[in-house]
């Protein structure tokens, strides 16, 4: 028989803070997403405003380029713990009135906070002609799809109703880049079509459909293969574009001229080499994937969080405006909470102090990035003199020990965080990078390797392209240790095609 026993014992573990837990999700944002939360707090909470902007818009910058990027946050620091003094006095007022800057304010009673003005949102949701059933969204520009754009083809056409339903079929079938890569019959199945047509649709009826489609903008569209896609862009061409008909032929034989082999191609299709090249340089003005223009993904602008300023020969580093919030406590707000008595408004009491932990997590996060800026910076000196070749090697441990964060912090300080110089606009992470040995026993960056691998390759004699192999020997003679499966890696990394296909033809 077994027996139940129950045991109390105290253990000590620890846990973030809701407030800590704010801070890290803040740090690790982008300066578009922290953007949006603002902006979602700021609407949320009565205890929260946009201030006004401290003077001209290039104040900040003028103070950082004059080397009083301290003072700038001191005085930030102190706007904020002045707001928090203020709002840290008792809620439960002795009398009924106070005094403000030396002016008498009569005290407001409870019921006066139905007095107040309703949020000034109502009109948004009114649309831009003052229509409350009028949707917002109406007024969103939209890009015409892949599938969109055929479907209003196939409305400008004569057909049957089969044909009709034949190539609405093949248009549900293409994935995004234009191409029919599934059976047409199961995009049917998937629809739970068959049981509405007196008969299901016939292969000769789907390739009739195939056919229709393969006629429609842009050219190359449905096609199976990417042979058969520059096919079909060769043929919509005008009959007497120069090497059309080799160009056909050679959509056949892909392989072989993506080597670059002319001597076989010349066997295989009797034809002379300049005839060759001549359809070669035709098919390279084909688009292989004739869906990507409607396919495009929405485009995330970089907003950069630090600019980085030449000033005397001194290079200072400054927190964007651009990205810096405007936000203040509701002093309102925080005065008829004060003269509520007996605690009657926890709710608002909690964000009040939900109010005042962003900005002390917002001031926090912006130090932090500028200290995490500052140290990059000042170890990368050489980066903005002479570019990415002279990039140091650079771990996170490092910067973290230098300013006494934790590794996991710098981390959240470094990821999606873009450093406007006068070099362009960098990520943070790409100023760190592995250590790599020399000959010498000193070390480098992999990306002043990468730096050099795209340097001597953009140098090179295009009659006699250098292999990974000699690359790798000529980095070798120059002091820099790499094997070549590393530079076949860096060199795939910088998008730079093999020897054989960087050969002039």
């Amino acid at each position: 028989m077994t027996q139940s026993s129950f045991a109390i014992a105290a253990r000590q573990q620890m846990s973030a803070s809701p407030q800590l837990q704010q801070a890290m999700r803040l740090l690790q944002m982008s300066a578009l997403e922290f953007q949006e939360e603002f902006q979602q707090e700021l609407a949320s909470n009565p205890f929260l405003e946009e201030g006004e902007s401290g003077g001209e818009p290039g104040a900040e910058a003028a103070a950082a380029d004059a080397g009083s990027a301290e003072p700038a946050n001191e005085s930030s620091a102190q706007r904020l713990d002045a707001d928090s003094a203020h709002d840290t006095a008792p809620f439960e007022a002795e009398h009924d009135s106070y005094s403000v800057d030396g002016v008498e304010v009569l005290s407001l009673q409870a019921a006066d906070w139905n007095e107040l003005p309703a949020p000034g949102f109502e009109s948004l949701s009114r649309g831009v002609s003052g229509d409350p059933e009028a949707d917002p969204c109406n007024w969103v520009s939209a890009e015409t799809t892949l599938r969109e754009h055929l479907h209003g083809q196939v409305c400008g056409i004569q057909l049957d109703q089969r044909q009709r339903l034949a190539a609405v079929l093949v248009i549900e079938t293409l994935d995004d880049q234009g191409y029919l890569r599934d059976p047409v019959a199961d995009t049917a199945l998937a629809l739970e079509l068959e049981p509405s047509l007196a008969a299901p649709l016939s292969e000769a009826e789907i390739a009739e459909g195939i056919r229709i489609v393969q006629q429609f903008d842009p050219a190359g569209v449905a096609a199976r293969d990417l042979p058969e896609c520059l096919s079909l862009q060769l043929r919509a061409l005008a009959p007497a574009t120069p090497g059309r008909e080799l160009a056909v032929k050679l959509t056949g034989h892909l392989e072989l001229l993506a080597r670059r082999d002319y001597r076989e191609l010349q066997r295989r299709l009797d034809c002379s080499e300049p005839a060759i090249h001549e359809a070669h340089a035709l098919i390279r003005t084909l688009e292989p994937h004739p869906g990507s223009h409607f396919a495009a993904a929405r485009v995330d602008y970089v907003v950069p969080d630090v600019i980085v300023v030449r000033q005397k020969g001194k290079l200072n580093t400054v927190i964007n405006p651009a990205v810096m919030p405007r936000a203040r406590l509701n002093s309102g707000c925080i005065d008829l909470l004060r003269l509520s008595r007996d605690g009657k408004y926890p709710a608002m009491q909690q964000q009040l102090q939900e109010a005042r932990w962003l900005l002390r997590n917002i001031e926090q996060r912006y130090v932090t990035i500028q200290q995490v800026a500052e140290a990059i910076v000042a170890r990368q000196k050489a980066f903005f003199e002479y570019g990415e070749i002279a990039l140091k090697p650079l771990l996170l441990r490092e910067i973290a020990d230098e300013l006494g964060l934790h590794e996991s912090t710098l981390s959240r300080a470094t990821s999606k965080k873009y450093m406007a110089t006068p070099r362009g606009t960098f990520e943070f992470k790409h100023f760190f990078s592995r250590r790599l040995s020399t000959d010498t026993g000193g070390s480098c960056s992999a990306t002043a390797v990468r730096a050099a691998i795209k340097e001597i390759i953009e140098g090179e004699n295009r009659d006699a392209p250098l292999s990974d192999v000699s690359l790798a020997k000529m980095l070798t003679e120059n002091g820099i240790c790499v094997a070549r499966r590393t530079v076949t890696k860096y060199r795939n990394q910088l998008k730079l095609p093999p020897v054989e296909m960087r050969c002039q033809p």
